[in-house]
Parts: structure tokens; sequence; C-alpha cells
């Protein structure tokens, strides 16, 4: 979950020059696009298992329980925090431009 704590990427959608991003990459906008969304797709798929290792442990918590899953704050926190997240598009983006990752 490091990797989500120091993301400075928008969650509104936002135009950004293609140019910019090609003279980052240094290859065409086809092929940057194309590794930006497979970066995205890694960044979704560790959200999503962080997640569900996260929710694992409520279910756990509470099998027996039903009353305290529905009332339980720390797992509406949790949610709160994972819908406020940036889209992971915005995220790979967004390390692209602070040069955090390098595509060669």
């Amino acid at each position: 979950m490091n990797f989500l704590k120091n993301v400075n990427a928008s969650i509104n959608t936002e135009t950004i020059d293609r140019i910019k991003l090609e003279k980052k990459t240094g290859k065409n906008i086809y092929e940057t696009i194309c590794v930006l969304e497979k970066i995205s797709q890694k960044i979704s798929k560790e959200i999503k298992k962080n997640l569900d290792k996260k929710l694992e442990e409520f279910n756990l918590m509470n099998k027996n329980n039903l009353e305290e899953i529905f009332e339980n704050k720390e797992q509406i926190e949790l949610s709160k925090f994972y819908e406020k997240l940036p889209k992971s598009a915005s995220i790979s983006i967004q390390y692209l431009l602070d040069e955090k990752i390098k595509i060669i």
C-alpha cells in the first residue's frame, strides 16, 4: 500500500498534453498509452488485492455476528479511503510525469 500514500494524482479527469507524454517516454502516443495501460492494470490488481486482504480480516473477525458487519466503523473508513483513490490510469500517468517509472 505504500505506493498509494504519496500519489498526487488527480481524482478528476484531466486533459494531458500528448506531446508531454511522448517526450517523457520517447515513444509515440499509441505505444505510450499501451504501456501505461499495462501499468494501470498492475496498479489496479494491487489495489484490489490489498482491499480484498483487508476485507477478509473483517470477515474473519465478524464471522459470527452479522450486526457488527453492518456497523463496523473501521470497515466504513476503509471503504471511504478506497472510494477516494484516484483511478489506476491516473496513478500510472502521474508516475510517468513524476518520473517514478521509466518506459524504455
